[in-house]
């Protein structure tokens, strides 16, 4: 296609647009009297409108049924989770016995490597990408440690290549093979917090078990963001937090992925509760652990009612949607905004490097943007000016255009607003 950085055309697109009536869905911040233009769904999204009412129904049972509510509530409480098995495995690429929810993002992932690090005096380290995700660090540094080592030798990270701003896959295809049979565990995360990028799950999985190790993945910025498919892919587990692009408010409910191949192995390790105690019997109060078959058998405690509901929200809203489409418009608005960015800084003669991959197959929705010569200002004047964006220190704005709320009108708009803000500094 090609573009124009105009509102007409801008406006044109948003005719065209079969999801642009999801944007009324969502309640979005005003500034300056006028509702954002809101590039940050990459670290809370929206409020789903719909959400509100499924609170209101927890609360309204807690109210007239109290305890009664875990097995009279219209949603009965002691199941409600597995309302999220269809939706989330289509959402993630997986087989509903596969995914389930509990916990938050780097709880579960300590709760995973219970299953899948399981470190030996010979095969013992972790590969991980550099530049990791702050948690996702501190989680392997206290994991090798809890087990003996210490994080500089059993901590293999992936760097990236001098005066490059991403990860070659050849170089994680060829640190697996180095580290070879002292690899006991492949985690990254699926797309890098910081660039965007993208990272080739499949091929990373497949060279990981090829010489032995545990492969997972961090999907905090995958889920509901790219194509997923962790069931065909053979990925050992993985995990999400779900208030990213799935907007089920802050610090929400995590979902996690455990491949079926590992549902029977009663060698597996885990740390045992009793919601993930045989359903039929768990009220039983049986002194002996009978896992559920399937991924709910790593839940441990009774679910969080109250977070799971705006999460149940939006996971339906993303089975009405359906990921295909909103992958479509992903590429389509995120390909406006990466052309929009390079209008405007051939207008101000200006020096942007968009350091996430140009390649679709390598990035979703987020684009993050080094902006030579400006500063912290330039930020604090997007967020006076009604655009919430992000900084990451040294200099690095990034930008994710969510498809289910954002319009091409919003990434017209925000050029406008960009190139005031760096002609009248």
């Amino acid at each position: 296609m090609k573009f124009e950085n105009n509102l007409a055309f801008a406006q044109q697109l948003d005719s065209q647009d079969t999801l642009g009536h999801y944007q009324n869905e969502f309640s979005f911040p005003q500034v300056n009297g006028k509702k954002v233009i809101y590039f940050t769904g990459n670290s809370l999204g929206l409020q789903p409108k719909r959400a509100k009412t499924y609170v209101d129904e927890v609360m309204n049972d807690w109210a007239t049924l109290a305890v009664e509510g875990h097995f009279y509530a219209e949603k009965p409480w002691w199941d409600y989770h597995e309302r999220f098995a269809n939706p989330l495995s289509k959402i993630v690429g997986a087989l509903p016995t596969e995914v389930t929810v509990m916990n938050t993002l780097t709880v579960n992932l300590h709760l995973l490597m219970v299953s899948f690090y399981q470190p030996t005096s010979k095969r013992y380290k972790i590969i991980c990408e550099e530049k990791a995700f702050p948690s996702d660090q501190y989680m392997f540094q206290s994991q090798v440690r809890f087990h003996g080592y210490e994080p500089e030798d059993a901590i293999v990270e992936i760097k990236r290549r001098e005066g490059e701003h991403n990860i070659r896959l050849e170089d994680v295809l060829a640190k697996i093979q180095e580290v070879g049979d002292e690899l006991a565990l492949v985690l990254i995360g699926g797309v890098n917090y910081y660039t965007g990028q993208v990272f080739d799950m499949k091929n990373i999985t497949e060279a990981g078990h090829k010489v032995g190790a545990y492969v997972g993945w961090d999907l905090a910025h995958a889920a509901g963001n790219i194509e997923l498919q962790l069931h065909d892919w053979q990925v050992d587990f993985a995990s999400w937090c779900s208030y990213k692009y799935m907007n089920s408010g802050p610090g929400n409910a995590s979902g996690c992925f455990i491949h079926e191949k590992h549902h029977t192995n009663i060698e597996l390790p885990r740390l045992a509760g009793w919601w993930g105690h045989n359903k039929e019997r768990r009220f039983k109060m049986e002194p002996n652990f009978d896992p559920v078959q399937g991924a709910d058998g790593w839940q441990i405690s009774n679910l969080p009612i109250l977070s799971l509901a705006p999460y149940l929200a939006s996971v339906e809203l993303f089975a009405e949607i359906g990921m295909a489409a909103l992958i479509a418009k992903r590429n389509t608005i995120t390909s406006y905004l990466e052309f929009v960015l390079h209008e405007i800084d051939r207008e101000v003669k200006g020096n942007f490097e968009i350091i996430t991959p140009a390649n679709q197959q390598e990035r979703g929705c987020q684009l993050s943007v080094f902006l030579h010569g400006e500063g912290r200002s330039l930020f604090d004047y997007l967020m006076k000016n009604g655009v919430i964006v992000d900084w990451r220190e040294p200099n690095v704005i990034r930008f994710a255009p969510v498809p289910l709320y954002t319009s091409y009108e919003d990434i017209y708009r925000f050029g406008q607003i960009l190139k005031t803000g760096i002609l009248n500094k």
